[in-house]
């Protein structure tokens, strides 16, 4: 894993945490909890290239 991309996500979880934060201090609850979904879709969608070259690398080590 590059640490490229764990720069990456921890810039993604501090931008939701500072969103997050904000938007429950303006009362809107529901604003914060998409904005933390949103988070998690963004950093998913950056390490499925990763997930996937592990499920490669297993399949090839154990012969599946």
């Amino acid at each position: 894993m590059e640490l490229d991309l764990v720069f990456k996500i921890a810039g993604v979880g501090i931008i939701v945490a500072v969103l997050s934060m904000l938007l429950k201090k303006a009362d809107r609850d529901e604003y914060a909890m998409m904005t933390a979904i949103a988070g998690l879709i963004v950093v998913l969608a950056m390490i499925i290239n990763e997930i996937a070259e592990l499920f490669a690398t297993v399949k090839t080590v154990f012969g599946f």
